[in-house]
């Protein structure tokens, strides 16, 4: 038969349980003696031959119990063997020890009659003890690999759905600076030259593939992208940053602030007479924001669907921390910083249906600016 590598089940974890439950065993018996003033000479004797019978008893079960339980065979067949096997056992060491104690302590205040009944019924309840410990610890360790599972499937699945957002961003980012490259050609092919120079150093950041940057990094890079933007609209997009010199080291998603400008310049008008103007900004509980007063265009473009639910999606998975959105006559979107990289550990706490709904609301609040 093969064995299954159930490391619970170990030789050592039997005679802990041996030890410390023939001491309990064997106490009843030492408080027996002093109740019924049975104290003489051979007491002590008495109580280690038996604290050593109990414990090669208890060991012996647990032992064979603890084997069988790991073989590879059904279960309702391995507490059968289980419990033919330690009646067995039980026996054969009932007879030995009982033996022994016959020939040792025969002239002794109890009779061999009282000791092998005795004998007999303690060996019982060690019996029962085993069998019964056995089964619950069997229950106990089973529950926990069942949902130590279900933890690592639930694990696998978030990452694979991370996996699938953040595979989503990068088209959407080349989508997106291929449609601006087409707007320049008609108008300035030179811009357009330099507008090709500055995306080709803009996407050695898109694809680098990782899961968090610094703050720091993240500001460079959505810099950079907003000199392509002004390639395009000239002074007509600003970008004014008050960032506090120690979030910079914080860490936040890659192209995030990208995004939330890319979504400020695609949905608002753009003009010399209506300047866009965005602001990121970092706020004193550990966020960053980007904001932008709202200025729609007349015929909003078609997009995707994303942007922004996308954005939201990818941190709860990740960090399990909301992405917030206000609006009113200012498009505000606040990103969570994280201070330690620790914090990006894939956490499955969170209850499937409320990121249902969370997303269901993202999907519905956002549609229209992403």
């Amino acid at each position: 038969m093969r064995y299954k590598p159930l490391h619970h089940f170990s030789n050592t974890l039997a005679l802990r349980l041996s030890i410390i439950l023939s001491i309990f065993l064997d106490s009843i018996l030492v408080l027996g003696y002093i109740y019924g003033n049975k104290i003489e000479g051979s007491i002590g004797l008495r109580v280690g031959y038996a604290l050593l019978s109990d414990i090669v008893l208890f060991y012996s079960l647990y032992s064979y119990s603890f084997r069988t339980i790991q073989r590879d065979i059904k279960k309702n067949l391995k507490f059968r063997y289980i419990i033919l096997g330690s009646i067995l056992i039980a026996g054969v060491l009932n007879f030995i020890f009982t033996e022994g104690s016959i020939h040792l302590f025969h002239s002794s205040l109890v009779s061999a009659n009282f000791l092998i009944v005795g004998n007999i019924m303690k060996d019982l309840i060690v019996l029962l003890i085993v069998l019964l410990s056995t089964s619950l610890l069997h229950s106990i360790i089973q529950r926990q690999q069942i949902l130590l599972e279900n933890e690592r499937l639930t694990v696998d699945n978030i990452r694979i759905r991370y996996e699938v957002l953040k595979n989503q961003v990068d088209p959407h980012f080349l989508f997106n600076s291929l449609n601006t490259l087409d707007g320049l050609i008609g108008i300035d092919v030179n811009k357009a030259h330099e507008y090709v120079q500055n995306l080709s150093q803009v996407f050695r950041y898109a694809i680098g593939n990782k899961e968090i940057v610094s703050l720091d990094d993240e500001l460079n890079f959505t810099e950079s992208y907003a000199h392509l933007m002004k390639i395009r609209y000239g002074e007509n997009i600003q970008i004014e940053y008050n960032i506090a010199a120690r979030y910079r080291n914080w860490y936040i998603m890659p192209i995030s602030l990208q995004l939330l400008v890319e979504n400020a310049i695609k949905h608002n008008v753009i003009s010399a007479k209506y300047p866009l103007i965005i602001k990121i900004e970092t706020t004193s509980y550990d966020a960053i924001t980007v904001s932008n007063v709202i200025q729609l265009k007349a015929e909003a473009e078609q997009g995707e669907g994303i942007g922004l639910a996308n954005l939201s999606e990818r941190y709860e998975l990740l960090f399990q921390k909301e992405v917030l959105i206000n609006m009113t006559d200012v498009f505000r979107v606040e990103i969570p910083l994280i201070k330690e990289l620790e914090d990006t550990n894939f956490k499955n706490n969170r209850d499937e249906s409320s990121n249902n709904r969370r997303r269901t609301c993202c999907n519905t609040e956002f549609a229209a600016f992403d």
